[in-house]
């Protein structure tokens, strides 16, 4: 139960950071990007900051969320810079 939980969880973090930084990829990507957000906000912010240890605690969302935003942030920018565009 734990993981259709964290997949639920990654999906919706990851669907609303792709509306913020306007990025499309599907639904498999918007869990993925969840995931690994969650993923960096236990990094950067700690062991219980991400939807990983508590995926229904509200800070753990938000710490996710941020993750996720990161993560696309930084993925824009390779793309940005391996299309050759200024």
């Amino acid at each position: 139960m734990g993981l259709i939980i964290l997949l639920v969880v990654g999906a919706v973090v990851g669907w609303i950071a792709s509306m913020i930084m306007r990025t499309g990829g599907g639904i498999l990507f918007d869990i993925v990007v969840g995931i690994v957000g969650a993923l960096i906000a236990g990094f950067l912010f700690g062991g219980g900051a991400s939807i990983i240890n508590a995926p229904l605690n509200i800070y753990s969302v938000l710490y996710s969320l941020l993750g996720a935003i990161i993560l696309l942030a930084i993925i824009k920018l390779i793309r940005r810079g391996s299309s050759g565009r200024i």
